[in-house]
């Protein structure tokens, strides 16, 4: 017997190849005049293209945006937007750009536009975090859900093969966490079996074959639908680790995800059997979480917490920190279970059913 709820959020999208050319006619659309553009240091070139096409709808470009938005970043940022009154953002990049543009949101309500170029899909969401004094605070608001999100996946092209096999996996965690969830809403399981299927689909032929673009498009639509099912759906253990991960000791945020992603469901497999069957037929396997961990090996992402340069003497101090506030999660949570597990995915030892080996 169905019972749920599903609240959907303020979403406006805009999808579609050399989409970005209508950007400023949606910006007067939404009576918005004066944006400052976000990018990274990297994107800066991309950046300054983007406030050209705006002409002088565009107050100017910041282009310090760094993983895990830093309250430094945000302060940095927030200058800017009152020194040149900027009347809104528009994030141009991948889950910095988008996350500074949520940050100041949520610190000064001011509207953001978000053009993703990775498969971050957090733009999907109503998340934010913000990392000060070695710790990531998220939380939920709707204030943050940008103004108007755009994708265009001709902007996916340059993306490099080791970026988009990593960002389209976190993008995909995003799902997993939702259809292995304890009550899946069947909402979110729709959109989140379904972008499961496409990036599943549609990310080894990104890396294999870069020009794609029919494969781009695939990969941008699943994380859209990704992050879709995070927004209106729940987290759990997974994202505690990253966001472990990330604000305590600065590892890759999409890297992370990938690496840990199939020790995570190998945890909760067992509590939430239903779920993961679920998630093995949609990555077409029998085995849900070895086919996450082969998906990332054929897409070149890394598989161990080694691989990415992250010290075997930290393991105890993540796996405390994980620990330190309680977890609403499918499988109880322990400190030992977390270390046991954290030793498997720095080792990159490959998670196969029944599971076992993290809930004794």
């Amino acid at each position: 017997m169905l019972n749920f709820d599903y609240h959907a959020l303020p979403w406006n999208i805009l999808f579609g190849v050399d989409a970005l050319q209508r950007l400023p006619q949606q910006l007067d659309q939404l009576g918005l005049r004066r944006a400052l553009v976000l990018t990274t240091p990297q994107q800066a070139q991309q950046g300054q293209a983007i406030a050209e096409l705006l002409g002088n709808r565009a107050a100017g470009l910041f282009s310090e945006a760094v993983m895990h938005v830093p309250a430094t970043t945000v302060a940095q940022a927030q200058q800017v937007v009152d020194e040149l009154q900027a009347d809104c953002s528009v994030s141009l990049g991948g889950g910095s750009t988008t996350g500074l543009g949520k940050a100041l949101a949520l610190k000064n309500q001011l509207p953001n536009i978000a053009i993703p170029t990775t498969y971050a899909g957090s733009e999907m969401t109503n998340i934010w975090g913000i990392t000060e004094n070695e710790r990531k605070v998220t939380g939920r608001d709707d204030n943050v859900v940008p103004s108007l999100t755009l994708y265009d996946p001709r902007l996916t092209l340059g993306l490099p093969a080791r970026v988009a096999g990593p960002s389209g996996i976190n993008a995909m965690a995003q799902a997993v966490v939702n259809v292995t969830a304890t009550n899946p809403n069947p909402m979110v399981s729709m959109m989140a079996l379904e972008a499961v299927r496409m990036l599943n689909r549609s990310l080894p032929l990104v890396v294999e074959q870069p020009q794609n673009l029919e494969a781009r498009s695939e990969a941008l639509y699943g994380a859209m639908l990704a992050g879709a099912s995070l927004g209106t759906g729940v987290t759990s253990l997974h994202h505690r680790l990253c966001h472990t991960f990330g604000g305590s000791f600065n590892t890759p945020h999409a890297e992370t995800h990938t690496i840990l992603l199939p020790y995570s469901v190998a945890f909760n497999a067992r509590a939430v059997p239903g779920g993961t069957r679920q998630l093995a037929q949609a990555l077409e396997s029998e085995d849900a979480a070895a086919a996450l961990f082969q998906l990332a090996r054929r897409v070149g992402a890394p598989t161990s917490l080694k691989a990415i340069g992250f010290r075997q003497q930290d393991l105890d101090r993540a796996a405390a920190i994980a620990t330190e506030k309680p977890l609403d999660n499918a499988e109880p949570v322990t400190r030992d279970k977390i270390r046991h597990l954290l030793e498997h995915a720095y080792e990159g030892i490959e998670p196969r059913a029944p599971y076992a080996q993290f809930n004794h």
